[in-house]
């Protein structure tokens, strides 16, 4: 590879991210200020439930923890792993069993999820373009970062510690000092895995992925609803037991 290819490869790790970045942020702004009524999940759950019942619960759990593994294998410095005497060999161990059950419960979910939206004609109809679109690009993301996760342990071909090249670049990104040099010293792999990642943060805005930003933090603060039934309450409880009060 000569000098001009590689640092074209640097320059677009350099930049790409920002891109991304920026959609994300002008995307969910727009989406909040001009859409407030769209920003919904679109519950579908009317329609089926018995396939929902077993698929979200599978998605989003599984989700849960793929998010939590690239957080530790991205944010965490591998020196810190170091100090507490875990190795490399101990690390990529765990990375392969937890994250390969994590991303195929994640898969099987998003699987059962995409055959209900298709057989069931109401569903379905509820599913918008960008929303198809969406499942596409996330059904690749999760297929590469499983082949990755394998390729990276060594599994399948040569072993690629990602923490000396894609975890830095990534934290690099946050300071504003971005290092696509290390970006472009990983594997293919990862670097379509990378990109599919950072189109589906473009496109998050724009489809039901949206709804992750609308977490019901105040149902841990709220007051209790109580609700009692109307042959529970006293005669004199009763709205059509009070005396009549002047005005409308």
């Amino acid at each position: 590879m000569d000098a001009d290819s590689v640092s074209a490869g640097e320059i677009f790790w350099d930049i790409i991210p920002y891109v991304s970045l920026a959609i994300l942020i002008v995307g969910t702004w727009w989406r909040y200020r001009y859409d407030k009524f769209g920003w919904t999940t679109r519950s579908s759950q009317l329609y089926e439930s018995k396939v929902l019942r077993i698929a979200s619960p599978l998605f989003h759990y599984g989700m849960l923890v793929v998010i939590v593994g690239h957080i530790i294998g991205l944010v965490i410095p591998e020196s810190w792993t170091d100090a507490i005497g875990m190795s490399q060999h101990v690390y990529h161990i765990q990375a392969i069993a937890l994250g390969s059950i994590a991303g195929i419960a994640t898969l099987t979910g998003i699987a059962l999820l995409i055959y209900r939206r298709r057989r069931n004609g109401p569903v379905f109809t509820a599913t918008t373009r960008n929303d198809k679109i969406m499942y596409l690009v996330l059904v690749c993301a999760l297929v590469t970062g499983l082949a990755t996760t394998l390729i990276g342990s060594g599994a399948i071909g040569p072993e690629h510690n990602y923490r000396e090249t894609v975890s830095p670049w990534f934290r690099s990104i946050w300071i504003l000092q971005p290092r696509g040099d290390l970006m472009a010293q990983a594997p293919l792999s990862f670097h379509i895995h990378v990109m599919i990642a950072l189109t589906l943060f473009a496109l998050w805005p724009f489809t039901r992925l949206v709804h992750a930003f609308s977490a019901p933090l105040s149902y841990f603060y709220r007051p209790y609803i109580v609700y009692r039934s109307r042959s529970s309450a006293k005669p004199d409880e009763l709205v059509g037991s009070r005396p009549r009060r002047p005005g409308w």
